[in-house]
This record gives structure tokens, sequence and C-alpha cells, in this order.
């Protein structure tokens, strides 16, 4: 359920309240590096950092580094930027302390283990950012009113960005040497989540806003490579008995992880800023 007034968290003495939310960031990498970092600085006008989590050694941290467990002790919001990995093994445990969480890594909400335990009821609540993408408040709507007969989400990404770790040496080569846009890849959202879990969150997030899970089969993505792709581009075209829809936005790769969108940490904060009693962000 979503909280409306500012809880006395365990550990805490009565009184001590400053007013605002206390977040900790699971994850310090790219991602969870400048969420946290902008979080010390003030950036969320209603909330404050606590905590930062991190499977690796985390070096001038702007906050006290703790492990999950601690964490939970002081915080009433988790913020993830650890991966699927990391949000499959601690989803449960930290909805079921009471704490919400906010969810980066939106095409790990396909495990379908992961899925079952998010069906059960719990205290926390889980809240997903749009990550790359935008627009996504007026599908949501249009799908509302209408499941839509059609939604194509289009991602172009530099070659070196798609390499995985399951693809041949053929594969890779004719994606590392193509001369011009090539299909990596094409088919559902739940496929897209599973064989590329770091780079088609957004069609996760897109797949979600029209209709959830049972959705997917409604939604087709493809995936492009090309050699002059210097922005990450995704395209979304909808189409449903209220109306047609096109949505285009390229954006930045982010200089620590090509894999991910550079906005994709002002998306979180901005998603966490919304949660407070304070809905902006400052500076």
């Amino acid at each position: 359920m979503i909280r409306t007034m500012m809880p006395v968290r365990p550990g805490q003495a009565p009184g001590t309240n400053t007013g605002r939310m206390k977040v900790a960031v699971m994850g310090y990498g790219t991602i969870g590096r400048i969420v946290a970092q902008r979080l010390a600085e003030g950036a969320v006008a209603g909330a404050e950092l606590v905590a930062v989590t991190s499977r690796s050694p985390v070096v001038d941290a702007p906050a006290l580094v703790m492990d999950l467990d601690d964490a939970l002790q002081s915080a009433e919001v988790v913020v993830e930027c650890a991966g699927r990995d990391a949000l499959r093994a601690n989803a449960e445990r930290i909805l079921d302390s009471g704490c919400d969480l906010i969810v980066s890594s939106v095409g790990a909400l396909y495990d379908a283990e992961l899925a079952s335990m998010l069906e059960r009821p719990h205290p926390g609540t889980l809240v997903c950012t749009n990550g790359a993408i935008g627009g996504l408040d007026v599908l949501a709507a249009a799908a509302d009113a209408a499941p839509f007969d059609s939604v194509l989400v289009r991602s172009t990404k530099s070659p070196g960005a798609l390499i995985q770790p399951w693809m041949g040496d053929a594969e890779v080569a004719r994606i590392v040497h193509t001369d011009g846009p090539v299909l990596v890849f094409s088919g559902t959202p739940a496929d897209a989540a599973r064989l590329f879990p770091a780079s088609l969150n957004v069609a996760a997030a897109v797949a979600f806003a029209v209709g959830g899970r049972r959705a997917g089969t409604n939604v087709t993505v493809e995936l492009y490579a090309d050699p002059a792709a210097t922005l990450t581009r995704h395209e979304v075209e909808a189409a449903g008995p209220v109306g047609r829809y096109s949505i285009r936005i390229e954006n930045l790769p982010s200089e620590g992880n090509p894999r991910t969108s550079a906005v994709v940490p002002y998306s979180i904060l901005r998603t966490l800023a919304a949660r407070t009693r304070r809905p902006n962000l400052i500076g």
C-alpha cells in the first residue's frame, strides 16, 4: 500500500523524524552512484539519503555503506540500481520489511518466479521508473480506454552495446562488422528482457504501461544495431480504438555503461520526487 504519512522506522528514536523520506540506494555502479550523489546534494527536496548498499567495495560513498538488512532498518524507500539479479534476490525481503521499492531493472519483472512473488500482498509498495522512455502516461490512459490493436517498440543502439554472452562468433561478427542498421532481435518483451537484460528495460516499461505482463503478446519489440548511432534511439508506435501514437526519443548513452542511457538516474530521481511530500527536484 502507499503510505500517506512518514512513519518512525525501527531503530529511530521518536521525535527524530525530519519530515523527509529516508532513502537507501541499492547498487553503486553507473546509475546508483549518480542517484546517491544527487540525493546527498539535496536534489530531491523531500528525500534524505541514509544508506548505500553494494555487492562491490564502495569508496567515498555520500552516505553510510550498510548491508541490506541494516539499511532496511533505517530507510522507508529502497531505490534499486543494482540490476535484475539483485532485484530477484532481494525484492521480497525489501517489500516484506515495509519499505517501498523503486525498480529501475523493469525487464526483470518478466521473470516468472519474481512475478509470482510480487503478486502476493506485501507491506511495501513496488514502483517502476520510466527509465529512458517517456509518454507512458498517455499510452496507459489509451490502454485503459480500450486495448491496443498493436504496439511496436523499436530500439537502436551502437553495435558494441548489444553483444551478449550467449551469442555465437558468427552473430557477434554480423553485429560488430555491419556497415549499416541491422536487425538483432524481433520478438516479445519477455524474450527481449531475457536475452538483453541490460538493454531493453524500455520495452518492458512500455508493455507494462499498456496492460502489464498479460499484454506482452500485443507488443512487438525490435532491436537494431547501427554503427552510426551516437545516440540510443527508442521509437514506439501504437494503434488502438481511441487513437494512434508515435513516440521517438534519442538519449546519449551513459559514459560508464553504454548499455544504459545517461538520463536513467535522473528518471529514477524524478520517480522518487513524485513520492515525497515535496514532489520536485532542486539544483
